[in-house]
């Protein structure tokens, strides 16, 4: 039609029609997509192995270990299968229950051991690493005949005893008092007792209870199978000769078997970790001699509470720090059931443990660690930002320089 103008008015169509192109801002493709955040055992540079989400932390060595759990299990169940119903029936009925403690006990404490996280102290960040490694080199790239590198180890006194922090180049960080470089698994572990490949794991702060709790579960196990399939065989040959009494089970020779030639080392190894457990000592501290009196007189044990009962509790009832790889990569934030660690950073120790000079540190802390949840957060004052007072328009400043006038004449 002449004389009206026409125009075209474009029509945007819904985002969840057909007809929707697929380059457009309320298409879902043309959305940007979420990153997930990583969790810390995914991005783990160590040689574990992880399973159930990051719950169960083991070395990737574990061949001995299936070994270990298919013994105690196999000897276990030819105890309960032949040699069991006959004592419960001939001599006590206590025999099958305190077999069954002892075993449950033992394999509870074996996984408890294998599964959890012995204390690895995470690594260094890249940008924490580089501060330090640029502490150490000469500034600037020129040497100079009176600049000295800090060393790479430091010093700090534990009750009255001076100990040594090393650094792991691996890490990079500056270990912390009584921690040690597994070069099996790779990591910087807290209170380092040594790698174990029965359990399939490294031993340390966070599980050398229950693996002090499995070789004595498991050392009263063995004697109290051995003890059984003894006596088993022994009323046997009463109504028959010894040769008989062995054929009619066979099973209890195999288990006398394994057991004699068991128990002697798990004793020993039991009454070893006894003695490391009263003496508040690990074994890595007691091979290399570190508080022996060969290094010096005035050298001792400062970790030591001052009696056999006092170290006990240290070592078996102390407070664990909580796994370094619970939370998310490159997020401070944590769940209520987690704690933030900062790699390199000291956990918190008790009594003797107590290293408060390592703190001011900066070499060994590289970063400060946020406040506990619920603490207040620092207040810094904040200048005023409201614009100044606007000076009063001219006509009211004549009126009143006009007004002081009059009034000075009167």
């Amino acid at each position: 039609m002449k004389g009206r103008d026409y125009c075209v008015v474009p029509t945007v169509d819904p985002p969840g029609s057909a007809s929707a192109s697929p380059l457009s801002p309320s298409s879902p493709a043309a959305l940007p997509k979420k990153k997930m955040p990583q969790r810390k055992w995914e991005v783990h540079p160590g040689r574990n192995k992880f399973h159930c989400n990051g719950r169960i932390m083991m070395a990737r060595q574990t061949g001995i270990f299936y070994f270990t759990v298919a013994l105690i299990v196999v000897t276990c169940g030819l105890f309960f299968g032949f040699d069991c119903p006959y004592l419960a029936v001939n001599l006590t009925p206590a025999i099958p229950v305190i077999g069954i403690v002892l075993f449950v006990f033992t394999m509870s404490t074996l996984l408890r051991t294998s599964f959890s996280d012995p204390g690895v102290i995470p690594r260094a960040t890249p940008d924490e690493a580089a501060d330090i490694e640029r502490q150490i080199e000469v500034p600037n790239g020129q040497p100079s005949p009176s600049y000295r590198p800090p060393p790479r180890q430091k010093e700090v006194v534990v009750n009255g005893q001076t100990i040594k922090l090393k650094y792991c180049f691996t890490c990079k960080i500056f270990r912390p008092p009584r921690a040690s470089h597994c070069s099996i698994c790779d990591n910087c572990v807290e209170r380092f007792d040594h790698h174990c490949p029965w359990v399939g794991n490294c031993v340390g702060k966070r599980n050398y209870r229950y693996f002090y709790m499995f070789i004595l579960s498991l050392a009263l196990l063995c004697v109290f199978l051995f003890a059984c399939v003894i006596t088993h065989i022994i009323m046997r040959s009463q109504k028959a000769n010894f040769l008989k009494a062995m054929q009619q089970s066979p099973a209890s020779v195999l288990e006398a078997v394994v057991c004699f030639f068991s128990v002697w080392s798990i004793l020993g190894l039991a009454g070893f970790h006894t003695y490391l457990t009263t003496s508040n000592q690990t074994t890595n501290e007691d091979i290399k001699g570190s508080w022996s009196s060969k290094r010096g007189r005035d050298n001792y044990n400062p970790y030591s509470q001052g009696g056999i009962v006092k170290n006990c509790f240290a070592v078996l009832c102390g407070p664990t720090t909580p796994s370094g790889y619970s939370g998310y990569q490159g997020n401070t934030a944590t769940t209520p059931n987690e704690t933030a660690s900062t790699p390199g950073a000291l956990p918190p120790i008790n009594g003797a443990e107590s290293v408060a000079s390592i703190v001011s540190s900066p070499a060994v802390l590289p970063t400060l660690a946020p406040p506990p949840a619920g603490a207040n957060p620092p207040v810094t004052p904040v200048q005023s930002t409201s614009p100044p007072p606007r000076p009063p328009p001219p006509s009211l400043a004549l009126s009143e320089q006009s007004s002081d006038q009059n009034t000075v004449t009167k």
